[in-house]
C-alpha cells in the first residue's frame, strides 16, 4: 500500500518536470515526452518489478505445493480404487518383475 503512494506521488512529479518542460519557451513537446519516460515510467517500472519479486517468488511457490498435494490425491485415490495399488501397500513382499533364471545342468 505504501508503494502505491510514493509511485502515485513520483509520477505527479514527473508531470509537472514535462508540463515545466513543454511550457518553458526553450522547452519542446519532444523534451517532455522524454523527461516523463526517463525521469518516471522507467525508474517506477523498475522500482514496482523488483518490489513485487517476492510475491511472485510466494506464488509460485505455492502454486507447486498446491500441484504437489493435488498429484498426492489424486495417487492415493487411484490407489485406493485399483486395489492392485503400489507393492508393499497391504503388507505384501514386493515380486521380482523377472523371475530368475536357474542354470540347466
Amino acid at each position: 500500500m505504501f508503494i502505491h503512494l510514493i509511485v502515485i506521488g513520483w509520477l505527479y512529479v514527473v508531470v509537472m518536470m514535462s508540463v515545466a518542460e513543454a511550457t518553458n519557451t526553450t522547452g519542446t513537446v519532444l523534451g517532455a515526452i522524454f523527461t516523463f519516460l526517463l525521469y518516471g515510467l522507467a525508474p517506477v517500472a523498475l522500482v514496482v518489478y523488483l518490489m513485487g519479486a517476492p510475491g511472485r517468488r510466494r506464488a509460485i511457490k505455492e502454486r507447486e505445493a498446491q500441484a504437489q498435494e493435488a498429484a498426492r490425491r489424486a495417487a492415493s485415490e487411484k490407489a485406493a480404487k485399483d486395489g492392485s495399488g503400489l507393492p508393499d501397500q497391504r503388507g505384501e513382499a514386493p515380486a521380482d518383475a523377472v523371475p530368475p533364471v536357474r542354470k540347466e545342468t
